[in-house]
């Protein structure tokens, strides 16, 4: 335990703000490369000249959303408490939690791959593909599907890692497949001419790869090992999962319906706008990825600095992080509509796409700036255990506001209801936060936050 112990020290005693760069570097490099190879398919698959070929990767999206979510709620649900009792210096709970939580993932992704087989075109239909892109998202889904287990016990590794302070070994993994998938693209799509589906294959295996180097992390160093012995099929352990993984598990499940519906509401407009729309959430989801990996940074030294009772450093780090990501947002929403029609053109160089991609591009930027406060607040929340707050920030941005605003505003604005949809849910979810945070940070101060079990 005294690789532990000294590790504990680190987190509840070096400065913070130097704690989490030292911690957010590895995740703000993990989260830029992740995006690459996200935005690699759409990228490599607009080459083929097919808006039809980009919707459906635009469509298929949603799906890896809902695989991402089951890995995202078991990992920051597990990580969560591994890092509260880290802080409480419990490592025996915390190897509980580790397997367990990895088992769950697995055998929940298994569930996924096998259902989304049986049922794979009304699903590719239900992910809103029109009768033109089918074809393809049935061939890109199909291979998809085939990784959803380990994609989602990646995601476990990958958080739980964070969770433990242990960043870097977290990046070995994400860095080592997303560089292979983006080697993979082009040879599996055009030389050996296997067209959108080499897309697929070149992800799954990827991440496997990714898989395999993450389980090689746990076995590493101060990190703690997953053993099957320490699987606890109980009730306690699933609801401490359930607390700190249900706003993850929201957030991720209503990205995906967000962008199912945004696919149908495209779906009038043709493919071009269905392709314009997929391309304008990658960009994004780039755009975000430094300020997601900074919180990330933040994450392990909040959790346990709060098990630890040092609530002090929890909201030291909480200021220092929203500071910092509001002004980088507001730096790159300002680059991304001065070059917004260039940054489309990257991924389909399609004149309809470009106007309309470029549109709702710009307006997306102009509220980019708000996530800083959106994001950091709830990944506090999260991280002491506060799901209820947690869970309902989580559910606001695309559950309240962004989904009845993509099916509404089209309805009176047409194409610019569309394009506007995001920026309006994101003003709504920034003037929301603000006050359930403000108490968060009273009762933190007054000691009065609930600490788990």
């Amino acid at each position: 335990m005294d690789q532990q112990d000294a590790k504990f020290h680190k987190m509840t005693e070096a400065p913070v703000r130097g704690l989490i760069f030292s911690l957010a570097i590895p995740c703000i490099i993990s989260m830029l490369v992740t995006a690459f190879y996200n935005m690699a398919d759409t990228y490599f698959v607009g080459m083929l000249k097919s808006n039809a070929a980009t919707g459906a990767v635009g469509v298929v999206f949603s799906m890896m959303a809902v695989i991402q979510a089951v890995g995202f709620f078991f990992g920051q649900g597990g990580g969560v408490y591994i890092s509260q009792m880290m802080g409480r210096q419990d490592y025996r709970e915390a190897s509980n939690m580790a397997a367990t939580s990895f088992v769950y993932a697995l055998a929940t992704g298994g569930v996924i791959c096998i259902l989304g087989q049986i049922f794979l075109e009304p699903l590719a239909y239900l992910l809103g593909s029109t009768e033109t892109i089918l074809p393809y998202t049935e061939d890109y889904l199909r291979v998809i599907l085939l990784g959803a287990p380990w994609m989602a016990a990646s995601l476990v590794l990958n958080n739980q890692l964070r969770f433990q302070g242990s960043a870097s070994y977290a990046m070995v993994g994400i860095v080592a497949g997303a560089v292979l998938n983006i080697a993979l693209d082009p040879i599996l799509i055009f030389t050996l001419g296997m067209g959108i589906a080499g897309a697929g294959w070149a992800t799954i295996v990827s991440q496997f790869v990714s898989f395999c180097l993450l389980l090689a992390g746990c076995t590493r160093g101060e990190n703690i090992r997953i053993h099957l012995r320490n699987v606890k099929i109980k009730w306690f352990y699933f609801h401490q999962i359930i607390r700190g993984g249900l706003p993850s598990l929201s957030r991720q499940i209503l990205a995906s319906l967000a962008t199912i519906c945004l696919n149908n509401a495209a779906r009038p407009y043709g493919d071009a706008a269905i392709a314009a729309m997929g391309v304008v959430q990658r960009i994004m989801m780039f755009g975000a990825s430094t300020m997601l990996g900074f919180g990330q940074g933040f994450q392990p030294v909040c959790g346990i600095n709060f098990g630890a009772q040092r609530y002090d450093r929890v909201k030291e780090g909480f200021w220092f992080c929203v500071r910092f990501s509001t002004v980088f947002l507001a730096l790159a929403g300002t680059a991304g509509a001065v070059f917004a029609p260039q940054l489309i053109a990257l991924f389909r160089d399609d004149p309809a796409v470009i106007e309309f991609g470029a549109a709702g591009l710009r307006f997306q930027c102009a509220t980019f700036w708000m996530h800083g406060w959106i994001v950091m607040s709830n990944m506090m929340q999260q991280s002491t255990g506060q799901t209820l707050p947690a869970t309902f920030n989580s559910v606001a941005r695309q559950g309240l506001f962004f989904i009845p605003c993509v099916l509404i505003l089209p309805f009176f604005l047409n194409e610019l209801g569309l394009q506007m949809a995001q920026s309006v849910a994101d003003a709504a979810s920034f003037l929301i936060a603000i006050p359930i945070q403000l108490i968060i940070l009273r009762r933190l101060k007054e000691g009065t936050l609930k600490r788990p079990a």
